[in-house]
């Protein structure tokens, strides 16, 4: 089915029972993102808010927020999208099954964008920022934002629609010292196309002439978050995705897309930023205030019967996992095609994504050598590491598994695996004084981190502690201690002060094992947090603490450490995970707001039919 705007996916929504509307007054400010989260905690419907505060506009959420509720949206097309995608690796397939794939020509046709200069749904009429929906999501947020924007640039030197790029990057639309109506935020990280856009603009001395298009087919949505090689159109997606032609038209100079809810213009000059933030992010996190680019806005338009989308972020699994999930069945093997030797990479959701990738690759240098150990898996480890937006990864874990029955989605298996395999005096590989991902603030500052690569492969060398003994409970450097996994043990440590102090901490660590004897053989991997019991309570509570919490150059120490022409290596690998100073705030929900939402979900609310 080709959605023709927002309006008939959100119907055809209702018509199956995926979704609710919400006719109570809601307040943009807090309640809105309350609400959405806890209907998407519970596994919920899509919803359409009736009735906002302060705007004359509906609003909808949660559209994508499971993973069947996606693929039903993209029900008629999925299939031929991942024949495409099928045909683009392994174009041999096609020439040798010509028959097979005649119906992908017409997808083919549903590409090419469409110049729509005679229908113009969006250009019904114009309006200004603060009559649109000002959704603030979390409490010390810096204003309100727009979650699901597809921002859309040109290349200076190649314009054109078959040039440009279409981006999701976040939008603030008020606070701060951004003049209302006049000039909002634009938030874009490492690796992203628009700022190439950006560059060359700059490099001229010339405004980049920017469009956000909010809202259209739920496939503009999808193919702005879809992570296309350089070169590739994002709306020959959209429209090969949705069974429809990307219709847009140029309006003072701007791309406009004739089928989105709402389209805001404006340019962005060279050097001109402003402060941006705090967002409560994807990561648990708030992202912190710091100068962006600034947009300064031209015209907002509107359709008549226009509806808002929003997505709230935070600690995942959120909305936008059902997007990861979406791309994942949509891509398939893609990645084994790209990085050759590859079979899996997994960036764990639960782990903020980026902060944590894990792998399986082939180990193929050697196989005359008896013994095995880890050599293509660095070569693989490097290229993954320079691929795109694999490369803000703060942990790349890595391991190859000749039986092919290991799969990185089984965190808990592929850590078992890999833990009874590893060789902590061999197997750590570190990056210092790098990049990692904008929104991760356990580095050295913005944008700048470390990466720890461990490669481990061969025989299984240790069998894994499952249990906590009596001499474990008798330590007192650090207490509570708790099993998250089979060979991780995590200990709860006071809290973190300075790394001159924390050096010194784990020092006593080790003296207070060797005057035990203990060598924790069966713990490869020793976790030292502010709350052990919360940490080891849940897989998912292991995976965020660890990963976001942790600097590897500056968190990483070891049992019997040591150094030797710059390898670091150890009997057992610990990492602190503690809350540093330099840390963002964690995102915590309001209970007064909590409390006044309450009633949408006792009998009588519009929400009461969800269990």
């Amino acid at each position: 089915m080709g959605y023709k705007s927002l309006k008939a996916c959100l119907d055809d929504l209702e018509k199956n029972n995926h979704l609710i509307r919400i006719k109570e007054e809601v307040d943009p400010n807090l309640e809105m993102a309350a609400i959405h989260l806890r209907v998407h905690e519970m596994k919920g419907p899509a919803l359409l808010f009736e009735n906002v505060k302060g705007t004359e506009f509906q609003c909808a959420s949660n559209i994508f927020g499971t993973l069947n509720r996606s693929k039903f949206i993209f029900r008629d097309t999925l299939t031929k999208m991942q024949t495409l995608i099928e045909i683009k690796n392994n174009p041999i397939k096609a020439l040798k099954n010509p028959f097979q794939y005649t119906n992908i020509s017409l997808t083919a046709l549903s590409a090419l964008p469409l110049k729509n200069p005679l229908s113009k749904p969006v250009l019904f009429k114009e309006t200004t920022i603060d009559k649109i929906p000002l959704i603030k999501h979390w409490p010390m947020d810096g204003g309100a934002f727009v979650t699901l924007p597809q921002v859309y640039s040109e290349d200076m030197d190649k314009p054109g629609i078959m040039n440009a790029n279409l981006g999701m990057y976040r939008i603030q639309l008020n606070g701060n010292d951004y003049i209302l109506n006049k000039e909002i935020g634009l938030h874009y990280q490492l690796h992203r196309g628009i700022g190439v856009h950006q560059s060359k603009a700059n490099k001229a001395g010339k405004p980049l002439k920017v469009s956000i298009f909010i809202g259209g087919p739920p496939s503009h949505t999808l193919a702005a978050v879809m992570p296309l090689p350089e070169g590739l159109s994002e709306m020959t997606f959209a429209g090969a995705l949705g069974n429809r032609r990307f219709r847009y038209t140029y309006k003072d100079g701007f791309c406009i897309s004739t089928d989105a809810d709402f389209v805001i213009t404006g340019e962005v000059y060279p050097n001109d930023n402003k402060p941006e933030g705090p967002f409560g992010d994807h990561l648990g996190y708030y992202s912190l205030k710091h100068d962006f680019p600034l947009m300064r806005v031209h015209k907002v338009y509107h359709r008549q019967d226009a509806i808002w989308p929003f997505t709230v972020v935070g600690r995942p699994p959120q909305e936008d996992t059902s997007f990861g999930e979406l791309i994942h069945e949509i891509t398939g093997n893609a990645i084994q095609h790209e990085l050759p030797g590859v079979k899996e990479v997994h960036a764990v959701d639960a782990a903020g994504v980026h902060p944590l990738l894990l792998t399986i690759g082939s180990e193929r240098y050697t196989p005359y050598n008896q013994t095995k150990q880890p050599s293509e898996l660095l070569t693989i480890a490097n290229h993954i590491l320079g691929k795109g937006q694999l490369s803000l990864a703060k942990y790349l874990f890595i391991t190859a598994d000749d039986t092919n029955k290991l799969t990185t989605h089984n965190e808990s298996q592929f850590y078992q695996y890999l833990l009874e395999r590893i060789n902590l005096k061999r197997d750590l590989h570190f990056y210092t004084n790098t990049s990692i991902d904008t929104l991760d603030y356990s580095g050295t500052g913005l944008n700048s981190g470390s990466k720890l690569v461990v490669a481990a492969y061969g025989e299984k060398i240790r069998e894994l502690d499952t249990a906590v003994d009596a001499e474990l409970k008798e330590l007192k450097t650090f207490i509570n201690p708790q099993i998250a996994l089979p060979g991780v043990l995590v200990l709860q440590g006071s809290k973190f002060e300075t790394y001159e102090k924390t050096k010194t901490e784990f020092e006593h660590f080790n003296e207070e094992l060797k005057q035990k004897n203990s060598s924790l053989k069966g713990f490869p991997m020793i976790v030292v947090v502010d709350d052990a019991s919360f940490t080891a309570a849940t897989l998912k509570n292991w995976l965020w603490v660890t990963f976001t919490r942790s600097n590897p150059s500056h968190d990483i120490y070891g049992i019997n450490a040591f150094t030797e022409h710059k390898h670091f290596g150890c009997d057992n690998m610990i990492i602190d995970a503690r809350i540093k100073p330099h840390h963002a705030p964690v995102l915590e929900k309001v209970p007064e707001i909590e409390k006044r939402i309450d009633k949408l979900f006792e009998k009588g609310g519009s929400l009461s039919s969800i269990k």
